[in-house]
């Protein structure tokens, strides 16, 4: 038996904020990462459309990227005062994520990190509060997603929290409020969303309904990324649909390589999480590409699209390209030593970020198997910009 969990309700288009008047609460508290939210005037409408609804609102702000342990607790702390039945969680994944982990120790004081990094490990939520997530930029997902990533600053331990239980209640994707991103973030972003599709494509856990949105969510990317980098007003929009298709899609078939080792090199190398998936995920595809089955999908997913090729290699070599010509047209680095990481702090970091990558979760679902030796060759292949040929 086979499962598939999104938010029982999700709103989106134009204007999907709308639907905050006729939400049933009496007191939310908003969780946002920086004040720009507020300055933009896009908190101030929440907070307008919320008070008709005659739900009073609270505002937790500075929710970093990588949000800790402490900054949640903080939030925690804050909601033990104001006793909110509404969490609103605001932003991109990070103050989203800090929000569902806010609501896990908000109803259940006692618990803790370590029981709730065990997957699948959360008691029924939904004690104090109802969840409602609104993402304001096109590529994490979180809005309609079961995960949660918290980091330990302290110890540098990252907290992977899966569990249905912190699916929100109610996404609001509205596609008015990702105009304003900037093209790094809506080059970032997107190719997020495009590895977040592709990898549930090819994951083991994958299936038919997953299959479905997340093929749907690869069109509407590759037809609307590049605009949207450029501009363009219906791109964005359509992008930002894309990326949630994209979250609904892994979510439920779970992710592979490119995010673990992403995951494992943020920090460390301080790249941003969409830029280190777009450098990492053609060389992921040409190493998962070596099995029969991860090929089959790849070139499935290419004649899909309508890509050149007569031979599953051949598609799978037109993806590629695809992932390639993205980066080019979005002005990204395609190695990370285009990035700018210094070749002393890779390779004194190279056992280090192997190993992680290896041990991450996500490369459980990968469709191939992968030795820490294996990901350090991998690794290189990043850095240097070699073919992938083991």
């Amino acid at each position: 038996m086979q499962r598939f969990t999104i938010p029982r309700d999700i709103y989106f288009g134009d204007n999907a904020i709308d639907h905050l008047k006729s939400v049933k609460g009496t007191k939310a508290m908003l969780v946002i990462g920086s004040q720009r939210l507020i300055q933009d005037g896009t908190v101030p409408k929440i907070q307008e459309l919320l008070k008709q609804a005659n739900i009073e609102t609270s505002i937790f702000s500075g929710i970093e990227n990588d949000p800790s342990v402490a900054t949640v607790m903080r939030g925690v702390e804050a909601m033990n005062q104001f006793n909110p039945d509404l969490i609103v969680g605001i932003g991109g994944g990070s103050p989203i994520d800090a929000a569902k982990a806010m609501w896990i120790f908000y109803e259940y004081p006692e618990f803790t990190f370590e029981e709730a990094a065990k997957p699948f490990n959360l008691p029924e939520l939904r004690q104090k509060a109802k969840f409602i997530a609104i993402p304001t930029t096109s590529g994490t997902g979180s809005e309609v997603t079961s995960f949660s990533i918290i980091t330990d600053n302290e110890t540098g331990v990252k907290y992977p929290i899966a569990d249905y239980n912190i699916t929100p209640d109610v996404a609001i994707v509205d596609t008015n409020l990702v105009q304003s991103m900037t093209q790094t973030l809506v080059a970032n972003t997107g190719m997020d969303a495009l590895t977040h599709a592709f990898e549930a494509y090819v994951s083991k856990a994958k299936n038919q309904i997953t299959d479905a949105v997340a093929m749907k969510s690869i069109e509407m990317t590759v037809d609307n990324l590049v605009k949207s980098f450029e501009g363009e007003e219906q791109a964005r929009k359509d992008m930002h649909i894309a990326q949630s298709l994209a979250g609904m899609a892994f979510s439920n078939a779970i992710l592979g390589i490119v995010h673990s080792m992403a995951h494992k090199t943020g920090k460390i190398f301080n790249i941003p999480h969409g830029c280190a998936n777009a450098i990492y995920l053609s060389y992921a595809m040409q190493f998962n590409a070596k099995t029969a089955r991860a090929a089959a999908d790849y070139a499935d997913i290419a004649k899909r699209l309508g890509l050149k090729g007569e031979t599953t290699d051949e598609l799978v070599q037109s993806l590629i390209e695809l992932v390639k010509d993205f980066r080019v047209s979005m002005n990204m680095p395609t190695t990370l030593k285009e990035f700018g990481v210094s070749e002393e702090d890779f390779k004194s970091n190279l056992d280090k970020i192997s190993v992680g990558a290896v041990g991450d979760a996500c490369t459980g679902t990968n469709p191939r198997e992968i030795s820490v030796e294996e990901m350090k060759k991998l690794f290189e292949a990043t850095y240097y910009g070699t073919e992938v040929n083991f």
